[in-house]
Formats: C-alpha cells, structure tokens, sequence
C-alpha cells in the first residue's frame, strides 16, 4: 500500500471573543445608521407629502373661494340660459290654442273633443245611427280612434297648472263614452251581418264567412249555418288564423267572431300626473297594438298596480253569439232581444253526457309586424269583474316567431292580448347623444337586445334605426317625425319600451341618483346638446348617488370621430368637474384633472375648455330643441337606468 495522502487546507482559525464582540459592535453601528437614515428619508418625505399636501388643500380653497366668489354670476347666467324651457312651454301652449283655432276655422264636420258640446253631440248623433254595416262602423272607427287619441295626448300633454279637475273628468269621461259606443256598434253591425248569413254562405262549407280591415282593425265573423260535426276546424280567407272547436260546438247555432284590435278598448284609463315633475319624468300612455304589461299578471298585488301601469297590447275580442235557425237552407236568425253572447262553457250542463265536453278552444292569430317581441310573447285574457289582465285559463301556448304566428287554448271566450316584460329592455348597456346639425342631435340607446337611434331636432322626435342582433330591423316609424310625447306612446306601442315608470325602480336593479341632481344634469346636458357629444361612463355606477358622471367632447361635425378622446365630467348638481381619470384608468378617484378648475354649472365647466365655435352654437340653439332633448332624457333617465 502506497503512503496516505496529506490532508489539503489549513485548519480554520476560532474567533476570539474579542473579535466577536467587535463584529457584534460593528453590525449595531451599522443597524443604528440605517435606522436613522430610514427616520431622515422618512422624516423628509412625510415633510414633502405634508407639504404637497398643504399646497394642495391650500390651492383646492383657492378654488373653493374662486368657485363661491363667482357662483352668482355663473347661476345667474344658468337661470337666464334655462329660460329656454318656460320659452318652450310658452310656444307649446300658444300650439295648443292655435291647432283649436285651426280646426275651428276648417269646419270639416269632425268635432273638437275637447269642447264638451261638440263631442257631446257626435256620440248623439252617433248613437242615432241604427243600421250601419261593419264596413260603415269600420271606416268611422278612423275618426273615433282620432278622438281618443286627441283626447289622451290633451292629457298628456297640458301640463297639470294647466288642467282642471273638470276638464280631466270631462275628457276621461269622452274617452270611455268612444269607446263604449265605438264596441257597441260593432256588436249591433255584427248582428246586422248575420242576419244575411245565409246569403253569404260559402259553396263548400255552407257555412258563413266573412273577413273585413284596415289599419286598426281586423274583423273576423264565422256562422255554424251547416252544424257539420265533422267541420271544427275553420281558417279564414285562406290564412292560418282562425280557431279549432268542440264537436258540441260544431253542432250549435252559434257565430263565432274575432275581433282583432290594434288598441285596447279595455284596460282602465290611468290617472293623470299630479305633478309637472311626474309628468316630465314619467310619461305615460294608453295602450293600443301588441305589447301589454307582464306584471299586470305576476300576481294579486301586482294586477291591481297594472291597472294604472303603461302598457302595449294587441286586443283580440273572442265571443260566440247564439242565433236561432228557422230553416234548412235560410238562418232566419236573430233572438228579439238581439245578438246575444253564448257564455262557454254554458253555466249549467245538465243535457251532457261526458265532462270533456267543454274542451278549451285552440285559437291560432297572426302576431302584427309592427310589433317587436324579444322574446316569445305571453297571452293573457282580461278579468272583467277584478278588472285587469291574468294569464290563468290559457294553455298550449306556441309562437312560430318567423311566421309571427301564436296558436293557443282557451277555456273561455273574452279579450285576449300578447304581452311582454315592459322592462326587458332595462338597464341599458349604454348611451350617447351625439350633435348631427344645427339644432338636431343624435340620441342612441344600446340594450341587450337592441340599439335604438333617435333623432332630436327642434319640437321633433323620429326613430332613425334600429338594431336586432346587430342587424337593422326596419319599422314604420323610421322617418316619421313627433311630438315627444307621441313618439315616446308610439315607440312603447311598437314594444320597444325604454322609458322607465314611477314603479319600474321595483323590477330593475338600477343605479340610483338623486332625483335633484339628476334633473339639474340633464338639463344641463340638454344645454349643451349642439356642440358637444355625451355618453355612458363606468364609473358613474362607481361615484355615490348624490353626483353623476358622464364623458364628452367636443363635435361640431355631423360625422362620428373614429377615436374620440373623451373627457370626464363629474357633476353634483352645484359643482361640476374635470376628472383626472379616464375610462381606462383601474381606479376611481376624484382627483382634478391638472391645472383645471371646478365650476357651479356644467355649462360653465365647458365654458374653460371649448372652442369659440362651439360656444356660440350653444348659445345659439334653438328653446324647442332644448326643451325636447330635456324631455328625452328626463323620460329614459339614462342616469340612472344605465
């Protein structure tokens, strides 16, 4: 075996005690200075945020004392700017007095009804009249229609100052009268026509058929002249719309009509706002075509709250009348008390052999295109003695969407509707309002479903478009131009409701503002319509309820910028200010923007940062198209359903 091998290194040497302690002595020192170089930078810079922060609180009551100092003057320009809107309610009440004055001085024959004898004596007149056709009662429907709507927008329109309690009773009471009249000359025309049954009778069936409309009505009247069990089954006129029913049905002396409406003759009248407030803010309409209140059939509570609830339905009055046959081949026909309504199923059913005699009627009727449903409709019949809208009683509900077709069962014959939720639409997923021309903006509401673009111009509305799943969905309201209040009651009859109620707060969760506050901006807003774009910004949900944020810029092209560079604006209704913040930012703050100010008014705000064109078409806009814009606003309360 060879030598071992050496051990490479040297032995490591142990710290003497003196040594430790010096090491020990050493890391202290240097503990203890950067401790105190730690307390210095600390010291400093807690000196420097004291400092910062003193200059800022020093400079925020330099604007605090600015904003107090100027505050009157600001507020007093705002009042004269917003003198638009008395201005406004001036000219439309000298438009109220002049359309009476021009339909005095046309003398067409048609009354005014609002003059409580001229109306008065064309439902006497109108009474008198004994032997009119469906066809005659049809056309004068036209002109009834007319008047109610005449009626309801009077009370929509006038403001409560303006309105007594005598006239609103009167009006109400002219609007029920029409329409009580209106259905009564349907029965006794339908009594009139099947009295000439016979004549009428088809080749194959032998039975009669008689379809007759217009633009508001559609009238479909069958008479079981044959009594074939074996035909149950009846379509009109070569359509899909008509009705399957029960052999005992099919061997009765019975007619059957349906009366398809495109307004309601049914539902209550709602109570006039009590307020101008209410009245700007909630408008409100009478029903007519397809869409009607869901929640007037939710439940108890809720059905005695639909009554006076804004709704859109499409009526379809079902009722079998019951004649006598004196002949094979003649319907002789009519009971000396007149037509009379066959109650199904009869009260007493002694003469029946089986219980499945009575089966619920299967009913198939074309959905009206002008109507949007963003989802399948509902049925729901009218309860005549709870006076309100309920969903029992209806069964094998089937929409056929392409073909705007719905097939249902019924148990009873009575009014029928389609309905919707009134706020499926709500909340919004954003907005904008957008300048297009002197005096005309664009207003666009973007949903879950739709994008709906408005126009504003002077005392005008019209719908500009409107988008289903990214694709444009033609209307035949594009185009056409109205009054605020008949454009908003022409939109919600079409179903296409974004226009929030005194109690939608209760079925949409929304970003509450303070009504105050609310008001104060979109008036503001409204100001500044024509040369300035707003629109939706997330953090407007994240700010408390007593302040509102939106963006803007300026825009005094009629085109779209491609990248806007948006602005924020944050307004508490006696302050507004620039954010620092942008839409992009990953945190709120109230933070100023850098070397700007805070103002009373939003108007004032814009004042430091627009251009002089700008200005000048601001304070050059038109009182009407103010006021209409205001009316927008307040009525979809973007602010707040957003």
């Amino acid at each position: 075996m060879g030598p071992k091998a050496k051990k490479s290194g040297r032995k490591k040497r142990k710290i003497t005690k003196a040594e430790r302690l010096k090491q020990l002595q050493e890391e202290e020192e240097r503990r203890q200075k950067e401790e105190e170089e730690a307390r210095v930078k600390y010291e400093k810079e807690e000196m420097e945020r004291l400092e910062i922060q003193r200059i800022e609180k020093e400079k925020w009551h330099q604007l605090e004392a600015k904003d107090l100092e100027r505050r009157n003057e600001e507020l007093e320009e705002l009042y004269l700017l917003e003198g638009c809107f008395p201005e406004a309610e001036k000219l439309k009440r000298d438009t109220r007095l002049l359309s009476q004055w021009k339909h005095y001085i046309q003398c067409d024959g048609s009354p005014d009804p609002s003059i409580s004898p001229e109306i008065n004596t064309f439902i006497s007149l109108w009474k008198e009249e004994t032997n009119e056709t469906l066809e005659e009662v049809i056309a004068k429907s036209k002109l009834v229609l007319n008047l109610i709507d005449k009626l309801k927008l009077i009370l929509l329109e006038t403001p409560p100052y303006d309105l007594e309690d005598k006239n609103i009773i009167q009006y109400q009471g002219s609007i029920l009268e029409l329409q009580e009249l209106l259905h009564l000359k349907f029965n006794v025309a339908t009594e009139i026509l099947l009295r000439q049954a016979s004549t009428l009778a088809d080749l194959d069936s032998g039975n009669m058929e008689k379809v007759i409309q217009d633009e508001n009505v559609t009238l479909y009247v069958w008479a079981n002249l044959k009594k074939n069990p074996r035909y149950k089954s009846v379509r009109f006129s070569e359509t899909q719309i008509g009705f399957e029913i029960p052999r005992i049905l099919a061997t009765s002396d019975i007619a059957l009509r349906l009366l398809h409406t495109h307004y309601d003759h049914v539902t209550p009248l709602r109570p006039v706002p009590t307020s101008l407030q209410e009245h700007t803010a909630t408008v409100t309409h009478f029903v007519k075509d397809e869409v009607k209140n869901e929640e007037a059939a939710i439940s108890k509570e809720l059905q005695e709250e639909g009554k006076q609830r804004e709704n859109e339905s499409n009526s379809v009055q079902e009722e079998e009348t019951k004649f006598e046959e004196q002949g094979d081949s003649e319907v002789q026909m009519i009971l000396k008390e007149g037509l009379q309504k066959y109650i199904y199923p009869p009260e007493t059913t002694e003469d029946v052999e089986t219980e499945n005699a009575f089966p619920p009627i299967e009913v198939t009727l074309e959905v009206q295109e002008n109507v949007i449903f963003f989802e399948d409709p509902m049925v729901a019949r009218w309860d005549t003695e709870g006076k309100h809208w309920q969903t029992d009683g209806i069964s094998n509900v089937s929409y056929k969407s392409e073909e705007r077709l719905i097939t249902f069962s019924l148990e009873t014959f009575g009014p029928v509707t389609l309905i919707q939720d009134s706020h499926i639409n709500m909340p919004f997923q954003s907005w904008e309002l957008r300048p297009l021309d002197v005096n005309k903006v664009l207003l666009t509401v973007t949903t879950v479903f739709t994008e709906i673009q408005i126009q504003i111009k002077e005392n005008l509305c019209m719908l500009a478009s409107i988008k289903l799943n990214n694709k444009k969905h033609s209307s035949i309201l594009e185009g056409k131009w109205m009054t605020p209040i008949s454009f908003i009651c022409a939109l919600k009859e079409a179903g296409l409701n974004i226009f929030p109620s005194g109690h939608s707060h209760f079925y949409v969760v929304i970003n509450y503002k303070d009504p105050l506050v609310e008001m104060k901006a979109y008036r503001q807003l409204a100001l500044l319509s024509s040369a300035f774009a707003f629109g939706w910004s997330k953090w407007n949900i994240v700010c408390n309820s007593k302040k509102v944020i939106v963006k803007l810029k300026e825009h005094l092209t009629e085109e779209p910028t491609q990248k806007p560079n948006w602005t924020l604006l944050m307004f508490s209704g006696d302050r507004a200010q620039r954010l620092k913040i942008n839409e992009d930012s990953e945190a709120f703050s109230e933070a100023l923007q850098e070397e700007t100010e805070f103002h009373s008014t939003l108007y004032h705000m814009v004042k430091d940062f627009a251009s002089k064109k700008a200005m000048e078409k601001i304070r050059s806009s038109n009182c009407q198209f103010i006021d209409s814009v205001c009316y927008m606003l307040l009525s979809t309360r973007l602010l707040s359903y957003s």
